[in-house]
C-alpha cells in the first residue's frame, strides 16, 4: 500500500491517495526482502503447495472432513505433518548468516531442508507406536532416537534463524538442562535428571515438549486466524480502515496522529501483527504527521505505540494469545474478552497523550476538503462489517474459535468477488496469498516448535512447583514484591526474546508463584503477556520503534526512547488488572464492576497523560506555571495513577479510600495549576521563540 502526498504551494495542504488494493501483503513482502530470501521458480511453488496443504490439513482436522479415507489421524501425527511441511522451509527462507546469498539457495541449506523433512516424516510414522508403547519414557528404537536428535538440532538452528542468537541462547541451555538437572550448582533448579536418550525421546514424542502447547496453539487456531488476516488485507481492508480513520479523525486537533492511532487500532484488531501494522499504516500516517508539524521521531513513536496495540486488540490478537488459551485450558474467546478493557484503556491513553501534545504545540487538524468522505468510504467497504460481525458471533456466541476464521474468510471472499471490482481475486492473487501465508507459517513454526522444548525441559525435571515455592519464600509472600520481580524479569527477558517466547518462559517459572498467592489466573497470565510485549517499544530491541523510525527517517534509538514516553500508559495497565481482575472480566459480576473501574482508570489516565505531556485539558499549557511546572506534572501523574488504581483485594485500602486519596492529590494540584496558568496568556510551545 503506498501513499502519495501532494503539497499545494499556498497552504501546504495534505492529500492522501491510496492506490494499492492489496494492502499489507505487498508491504510485508517488500519489507521482508531485506532480511529473508525470496524463493523463486520451483522452490516458490513448493512453498505455495506446502502452504495450501497446511491449510487443507488444518481444515480437515478442525471440521473432521476425513480427507484420509479409512484412516483416522492422531493429533500428534497431524502436528508432525505440519512440522514436516513448514519447518524445512526455515532453512530456505531465512539465511544462516548475514553474508549468505539471497539470490540462490546454498547446498548446506538444502541439506538442512532434507534432514528436517526426513526426521519429521520418520517421527510422524512412529508417533502412533510411541503412544501405544510409551516410548517417550524410554525404550524407543535407536532409529527413532537418531531422528529425534536430528530434529532437536534442526529446531535449535531454526530458532536461531527466525528469532536470532538471543532467542537461541535463552532456549538451548534449558533444553539440555535435564541432562544435568541433579547438579548441585543448579540450586533451586535441581530436579530429576535424564539420559540423552530419555531427554530426546521425551522432547520429540511426548505431548509436553515439541508437540506441546505452542505447536498445538499453532495447529488448532493460529493458522485459521493468520489466513483470515491475510485475506482481509489482500481484499483491501487496509485501504478501507485507513480511509475510514482519516474521514473520522482527520479534522481533530493533531488529527494526523489520531488517525494513526485509530487506523492502527482497526488494522491491529484484524492482523495481530505489530510489524505489518507499522508497515501498513505507518507508510501513510507518518508522512502526514510530519507534514502536520510532528517531529519525525515523535511521529514514528506514535505509530510504533499504536501498532503495538495489535497484539492487545481483539478479536484477532497475536500468536501469544492463542498460547495463553492453551496454557489456561480455556477458549480463545475468553482470552479475547479479557483483553477488551485493557486494549480500550491503552488506546484511550494514547489518544489522550496525542491530544495533549497537539494542544501544547498548537498542531491543527487536516482540512476536511483534503480528506476522504465518510459515506464514500463506507460505500467502498461496508461488507467488512458483516465479516467481522460473523467472526465475533462465532467466537463469543457459538464458541467455535477454530472454525470462526474459516467461515469469516469464506464470507469475505464471496462478498469481495461480488461487490468489489478493484480487489477481485485472480489465480495470481491466490498464489501471492499462499506465499505470504507460507512465509508467516514458516517463521511461527520455527519459533513455536523450538520454544516448545522449553516447556518439555521443565516438565521433564519437575522443578516448577518447587521453584514457585522458592520465589514465594524470596518475596516473603508479598504479592507486590513478586509482581515487581515478575515485571522486571519480563522486561529483561522481553529485550532479547519474542513476546511469545518471553511469555512461555514466565508462564512456566513465575505464574505458578503468583497463582499460589491467590491472584486470578487470567489476570496473572495477561500481566506477564503485557510486560513481555513491552520489548516492542523498549530499547535496545524496540522492533516496532525501529521499523517506524525507518519510515520516518528518524534516529532509531531516539525513536525508541520517545516510544517509551508516548506508550508509558502500558507500563501501568498490567498492575491495574492484577489488582482487580474485573478489568479482565473475571470474578463475580465482572461486567458491572468493570464499567466503574474502567471509568476511574480512564479518568486517572487523563491526568497521567496531562502530566507526561505538560498540557492538562481544562487547565492549559503547564509551561505557564513557570518554576512549578515539573512539580505540578509529577503530582498529576501520581494523582492520576492513584485514582486509576483499583482498591480492595490485595490492596490495603478500599476502592473509596484509594479514589479519595487520588482526588486529594489532584484537586489542590489542579487548583494551583489553574491559578498559575490563567495568570498569563497561554503561548503554545510551537509558537514560542527558540
Amino acid at each position: 500500500m503506498s501513499v502519495s502526498i501532494s503539497t499545494a504551494p499556498q497552504d501546504e495542504a495534505k492529500r492522501v491517495v491510496f492506490d494499492d488494493p492489496h494492502g499489507a501483503a505487498g508491504n510485508m513482502q517488500e519489507a521482508e526482502v531485506t532480511r529473508v530470501r525470496t524463493l523463486r521458480g520451483l522452490w516458490r511453488w513448493a512453498l505455495v503447495g506446502a502452504t495450501a496443504a497446511t491449510i487443507l490439513l488444518c481444515i480437515n482436522q478442525q471440521f473432521s472432513l476425513r480427507f484420509f479415507i479409512g484412516y483416522t489421524q492422531l493429533n500428534t501425527e497431524y502436528f508432525y505433518l505440519l512440522i514436516a511441511l513448514m519447518l524445512p522451509f526455515t532453512f530456505l527462507i531465512f539465511p544462516g548468516a548475514e553474508r549468505a546469498p539471497l539470490d540462490r539457495i546454498p547446498w548446506y541449506d538444502l541439506v538442512l531442508f532434507v534432514a528436517t523433512f526426513a526426521a519429521a516424516l520418520m517421527l510422524m510414522t512412529n508417533v502412533r507406536k510411541a503412544a501405544e508403547a510409551g516410548w517417550e519414557f524410554g525404550g524407543a528404537p535407536t532409529s527413532v532416537i537418531a531422528a529425534g536428535l536430528v530434529m532437536w538440532a534442526m529446531l535449535m538452528e531454526a530458532l536461531r534463524r527466525t528469532g536470532g542468537w538471543s532467542l537461541l541462547l535463552s532456549v538451548f541451555p534449558f533444553t539440555v538442562y535435564p541432562l544435568f538437572a541433579e547438579a548441585g550448582w543448579l540450586g533451586p533448579f535441581r530436579g530429576t535428571q535424564s539420559t540423552l536418550e530419555q531427554a530426546t525421546a521425551y522432547h520429540v514424542l511426548s505431548g509436553e515438549s515439541l508437540l506441546g502447547i505452542p505447536i498445538q496453539a499453532f495447529a488448532d487456531t493460529v493458522i485459521g486466524f493468520l489466513v483470515f488476516g491475510t485475506a482481509l488485507m489482500m481484499t483491501g481492508a487496509g485501504k478501507f480502515f485507513i480511509n475510514l480513520s482519516f474521514a473520522l479523525c482527520g479534522t481533530f486537533r493533531g488529527g494526523a496522529a489520531k488517525v494513526c492511532i485509530f487506523a492502527s487500532g482497526l488494522l491491529g484488531m484484524m492482523s495481530g501483527s505489530i510489524i505489518s501494522n507499522v508497515l501498513t499504516a505507518g507508510t501513510m500516517t507518518i508522512p502526514v504527521m510530519k507534514k502536520s508539524g510532528f517531529r519525525a521521531s515523535y511521529a514514528a513513536a506514535i505509530e510504533a505505540c499504536a501498532s503495538t496495540g495489535a497484539v492487545l486488540a481483539p478479536p484477532v490478537m497475536g500468536a501469544t494469545a492463542f498460547v495463553i488459551a492453551q496454557f489456561l485450558n480455556v477458549s480463545y474467546a475468553e482470552v479475547a474478552l479479557a483483553a477488551v478493557i485493557p486494549a480500550v484503556l491503552y488506546y484511550i491513553g494514547l489518544f489522550m497523550q496525542v491530544d495533549a501534545y497537539a494542544a501544547r504545540h498548537n498542531l491543527k487538524g487536516i482540512p476536511r476538503s483534503e480528506l476522504p468522505r465518510i459515506m464514500d468510504t463506507i460505500k467502498d467497504g461496508w461488507y467488512y462489517v458483516f465479516v467481522i460481525a460473523l467472526l465475533i458471533v462465532m467466537l463469543l456466541y457459538f464458541k467455535r474459535e477454530s472454525h470462526a476464521p474459516f467461515y469469516a474468510t469464506a464470507l469475505l471472499l464471496v462478498l469481495n468477488q461480488f461487490f468489489s471490482k478493484d480487489t477481485r481475486w485472480t489465480f495470481a492473487t491466490i498464489g501471492r496469498f499462499l506465499e505470504v501465508n507460507g512465509r508467516t507459517f514458516v517463521e511461527l513454526a520455527g519459533i513455536l516448535a523450538g520454544c516448545g522444548l522449553l516447556i518439555g525441559a521443565f516438565s521433564m525435571t519437575g522443578v516448577v512447583s518447587s521453584l514457585a515455592n522458592d520465589l514465594l519464600h524470596i518475596a516473603g509472600d508479598n504479592a507486590f514484591l513478586l509482581l515487581a520481580m515478575c515485571a522486571l524479569t519480563s522486561l529483561i527477558l522481553g529485550l532479547g526474546l519474542t513476546t511469545t517466547a518471553c511469555y512461555i518462559f514466565l508462564a512456566i517459572l513465575v505464574a505458578p508463584a503468583l497463582e499460589k498467592l491467590g491472584l486470578n489466573r487470567m489476570a496473572v497470565h495477561m500481566f506477564i503477556f503485557y510486560w513481555g510485549m513491552l520489548s516492542s517499544i523498549t530499547p535496545p530491541v524496540a522492533i516496532a520503534s525501529f521499523a517506524a523510525a525507518g519510515i520516518a527517517g528518524s534516529p532509531a534509538m531516539k525513536t525508541g526512547w520517545e516510544s517509551m514516553w508516548v506508550g508509558s500508559i502500558i507500563y501501568f495497565l498490567p498492575f491495574f488488572f492484577v489488582l482487580n481482575p474485573a478489568l479482565v472480566l473475571q470474578g463475580p459480576n465482572p461486567y458491572l464492576a468493570a464499567l466503574g473501574l474502567m471509568g476511574l482508570a480512564a479518568f486517572g489516565t487523563l491526568f497521567i497523560c496531562g502530566g507526561i505531556q505538560g498540557y492538562q485539558p481544562f487547565v492549559g499549557n503547564l509551561r505557564a506555571a513557570g518554576a512549578l511546572e515539573w512539580p505540578i506534572r509529577v503530582l498529576l501523574v501520581i494523582g492520576g495513577f492513584v485514582v486509576a488504581t483499583p482498591g480492595g483485594g490485595i490492596m490495603p485500602l478500599s476502592q473509596m479510600q484509594v479514589t479519595l486519596l487520588g482526588l486529594g492529590i489532584l484537586l489542590p494540584t489542579i487548583l494551583i495549576a489553574l491559578l498559575l496558568v490563567r495568570r498569563q496568556p497561554e503561548v503554545p510551545d510551537g509558537l514560542r521563540a527558540p
